[in-house]
């Protein structure tokens, strides 16, 4: 028996309302046996509702966690985005993926396009006024070639985290890829120029031929008026670098004449092309110095000829007027002491002496006393100074040859204790140090004072009397006399001949005879004679001078033959 069920209250369906004149229906009667529902009242939360908070709970954290590990959102500018896409360029630390590019948009000012990144959460530390970005890619330079892995991935954007600053969160990134990053071990240096000259950022840097850094930059000084090379070394060359290392420019060819002839210096063929810097530790008698921190300053040297010379800091001015010509003396000619350089030449005029009513020129010169060991110090010209005693005892400036080759003269200063007595003068605030002539100068002035002496010669009366002492001998030489005398000494030297062939023809071979029979005589005599005699030693003795003076005779005779004048003249004339 199915029971019957009460119409729910929530579920019916209000009936539609009846007409004014319709009467209202009584509900229908239930039976007596139905049972009644008992009403029980609920608690306060079903555990139904757990679930839903659970995952409310879940979801709340998973978001909380979610914000808490995002990264920080930087924005870098750039000038072209060439290469970058939102959502796929990756930002990159030494190949490790640490972002990604979230946006790319172009400024206001349509100058650049702003490119946003997020980073990966603990990024902050890194992310300081310091920090440098950009855009890896393909590129090729005359020392290297990098990014050669984004011709199949792509280019990224690099990253080259620095600690120490100022937190920030937009930069504008790099053209080029910085040469080195603050990870790669060495020290940064400043070399002071006058000019940049051939370096350029990647010329390398050398120290005794080998290459232990290069030039990451470079810029004008505040003033304008010089240049600021920022170099690195290296780890572990970074040591050689002390606080007296003498830096000096190694591009090019360095070409010079001296005197030993031509000498040509180079580095190495890279910085013949894009220039280099080379660096050395100049032994002097100073001690050696420490090494030298990061980011120290050094001058660079034109050459290795001006880095090797000694650096003094105490400088002295001084004056000196020449009367004669200057030509060949430059500014910056070296002022020399006994063929050792103390001082530069500063400035050269043209003054005019209204006193005199005459034309000099003043040199202004400038010494460096420390250059003299033990060297008094030099006050330029004030009382007790070491220059004004040196003055009195024949100090003197005098203009050299400094190579005949180039004509340059440079200024020489020694003791001439022959030059006029003179003191050390003062022009203003200069002191005024005497000057002797150069030594072409006083040649010149000597060989003008024997002109002005030749010509107070009689030169016409000293002719005339030559001339009448020529036409004298001419006529001596011309006479009969001579002529005569000439012809009876030809005569003579003829009969003399005559005699001579006369003595050698017919005396010698009898003279020769005679000796052959004295020697058999002697021979027959020795027979009869006895060889213990006193007779025997008296003719042996008179047949040696015998024979000795048969030999004089031939030489007498061979000596007139040679020589017949003798007869005349005697022997030995001429």
């Amino acid at each position: 028996m199915s029971e019957a069920r009460l119409p729910d209250p929530d579920l019916a369906v209000p009936p539609e309302a009846p007409p004014a004149a319709r009467p209202p229906i009584s509900p229908p009667e239930l039976p007596p046996d139905l049972p009644e529902a008992e009403v029980a009242a609920r608690g306060r939360l079903s555990s139904v509702w757990l679930i839903p908070l659970l995952a409310l709970v879940i979801g709340g954290w998973l978001a909380w966690k979610s914000y808490s590990e995002r990264g920080p959102e930087i924005q870098i500018a750039f000038k072209s985005a060439t290469g970058l896409q939102a959502e796929r360029t990756k930002v990159k630390f030494m190949d490790v993926e640490i972002g990604q590019v979230t946006g790319i948009s172009v400024s206001p000012d349509l100058t650049h396009v702003l490119v946003k990144a997020r980073l990966l959460a603990g990024s902050e530390r890194y992310l300081t006024d310091g920090t440098r970005f950009w855009v890896a890619r393909p590129r090729i330079s005359a020392t290297e070639v990098t990014g050669l892995e984004t011709l199949l991935s792509g280019p990224y954007i690099a990253i080259d985290p620095v600690t120490a600053g100022d937190s920030r969160r937009e930069f504008i990134g790099l053209d080029t890829p910085p040469l080195v990053t603050t990870a790669e071990p060495g020290k940064h240096f400043v070399l002071k120029a006058d000019s940049l000259g051939s370096l350029n950022i990647g010329s390398p840097v050398f120290y005794r031929a080998i290459q232990v850094g290069q030039v990451v930059s470079y810029e004008l000084d505040p003033d304008d008026q010089g240049v600021s090379i920022r170099v690195f070394v290296s780890a572990p060359y970074e040591r050689l670098v002390l606080t007296n290392t003498r830096f000096w420019n190694a591009s090019g060819i360095d070409v010079r004449l001296t005197t030993e002839g031509i000498k040509v210096e180079t580095d190495s063929l890279l910085s013949i092309l894009i220039g280099g810097v080379a660096f050395e530790n100049v032994r002097t008698l100073e001690a050696e110095g420490n090494p030298a921190p990061d980011n120290q300053t050094f001058p660079l040297y034109a050459s290795q000829e001006k880095a090797s010379e000694t650096i003094y800091t105490r400088r002295v001015s001084y004056l000196l007027y020449f009367e004669g010509s200057v030509h060949g003396l430059e500014i910056g000619a070296p002022v020399m002491v006994r063929g050792i350089k103390i001082g530069q030449v500063l400035d050269i005029r043209l003054d005019f002496d209204p006193d005199h009513r005459n034309i000099q020129i003043p040199v202004l010169i400038e010494l460096e006393p420390e250059r003299i060991d033990d060297a008094p110090e030099v006050a330029a010209g004030e009382e007790g100074d070491i220059m004004a005693e040196l003055v009195v005892k024949g100090l003197r400036g005098q203009l050299k040859p400094a190579s005949l080759l180039s004509g340059k003269l440079y200024v020489d200063l020694d003791l001439h204790p022959k030059a006029r007595p003179a003191v050390l003068d003062r022009r203003g605030e200069l002191a005024v140090i005497p000057t002797v002539p150069a030594p072409l100068d006083d040649i010149a002035n000597k060989v003008s004072s024997l002109l002005g002496k030749l010509e107070t010669l009689p030169v016409e009366e000293i002719g005339e009397d030559l001339r009448d002492a020529i036409r004298g001998a001419k006529g001596v030489l011309t006479s009969a006399a001579l002529t005569n005398a000439l012809v009876e000494l030809e005569a003579s030297l003829r009969t003399l001949r005559s005699a001579a062939q006369v003595v050698d023809a017919q005396t010698l071979p009898k003279l020769g005879a005679a000796v052959d029979q004295v020697r058999a005589t002697f021979k027959a005599a020795q027979e009869v004679i006895a060889p213990d005699t006193a007779l025997y030693h008296d003719i042996k003795r008179a047949l040696a001078e015998l024979s000795t003076a048969a030999r004089a005779i031939r030489d007498l005779a061979e000596y007139l033959e040679r020589h017949p004048e003798a007869l005349i003249k005697g022997k030995g004339a001429r």
